[in-house]
């Protein structure tokens, strides 16, 4: 899958770490000397448990969720501060926010309680743009390798970037070949472009120098021994995505040898 997920903060931190809620103030647990230790590290928990949930909900950057925000949006937030680059920066150093380029921001899982989606982010860090290649093939379970860098394609120039959040890189590819085989995937509260099954083979395939598929066997080999894909999951494919990229995409004899291979 390529939900990206952080460690959620320990429900014994300090709520200092959310400066926003109870005008910054730590909160610290009651104290009771008629409990035992262990009536005490309960008691301490489910204190700062229920405290933290207070803390995300009162906290303007919640309302984002895991959408990545630009400079403006989180300004928005802080009409009545003058220094409103100042508390973006302010915002960075103490983890409520994550810098993914310059201008471009993602609030925290620790602040939202929403995990972030390395694909929802691809779509927001170089668009017009799309998941696709080994990175779709991984995220729909085709291939057991896992992909440790999120690959899409974009109408832009070719160019990757390193986050804190993980890799990413973008391959260009024509303005014909792109809105084929595309579906929107909606997830609670938010949603993303990936290529289908079909469009991410297809891309794989045009956009890997070394892939020359001429024979029946060699696409065989490419599947089973290549991207380890089982045939089967393959025969499931439809058609028509192989049909409508060949005429407007890369390496079309090899995208014609699969779909003999398909029809097969």
């Amino acid at each position: 899958m390529l939900i990206f997920h952080l460690p959620p903060s320990s429900p014994q931190s300090p709520c200092h770490t959310l400066p926003l809620c109870q005008n910054g103030s730590p909160l610290h647990p009651p104290k009771s000397k008629k409990q035992n230790s262990e009536q005490k590290n309960i008691h301490s928990i489910s204190y700062y448990s229920k405290n933290y949930y207070l803390c995300s909900m009162n906290n303007p950057l919640s309302q984002f969720g895991n959408i990545p925000v630009t400079v403006s949006a989180l300004e928005s937030l802080y009409p009545q501060l003058k220094g409103k680059h100042q508390k973006i920066r302010w915002l960075e150093r103490n983890g409520q926010i994550i810098r993914l380029k310059r201008g471009l921001y993602v609030c925290s899982p620790g602040m939202t309680g929403t995990p972030l989606s390395t694909a929802l982010i691809a779509n927001h860090l170089y668009s017009p743009s799309y998941v696709s290649m080994s990175s779709a093939l991984r995220y729909y379970g085709l291939i057991p390798e896992a992909v440790y860098v999120t690959q899409s394609m974009t109408l832009k120039h070719s160019r990757s970037f390193n986050t804190s959040v993980g890799r990413f890189e973008y391959t260009a590819i024509a303005r014909a070949a792109f809105p084929v085989g595309l579906t929107n995937i909606s997830r609670e509260g938010y949603a993303f472009v990936i290529a289908s099954p079909e469009k991410a083979l297809c891309d794989l395939i045009a956009h890997s120098p070394q892939v020359n598929l001429r024979y029946l066997k060699d696409a065989e080999i490419y599947l089973e021994e290549d991207i380890r894909m089982e045939l089967e999951d393959f025969k499931q494919m439809n058609p028509k995505i192989f049909e409508s990229y060949i005429p407007v995409g890369k390496k079309p004899e090899s995208i014609k040898t699969l779909l003999k291979l398909l029809k097969k």
